[in-house]
């Protein structure tokens, strides 16, 4: 039995530009939206944390 996936990528094609386009800018889109969540979920409880911890007099 052969492995059809060998046969996908052969011969090499450019991708065409709109696909490639719409790609990268979904890409971008799914990267700010990991990056905001992780603003918000990661660092919230050590921004709470500093927040409300007294800070000591010198």
């Amino acid at each position: 039995m052969q492995n059809p996936f060998k046969k996908i990528s052969l011969p090499p094609q450019e991708v065409p530009k709109t696909l490639k386009s719409k790609v990268m800018a979904d890409v971008a889109r799914i990267k700010l939206f990991m990056e905001i969540t992780e603003l918000f979920s990661s660092n919230y409880s050590s921004a709470a944390k500093a927040f409300f911890e007294k800070k000591k007099k010198k």
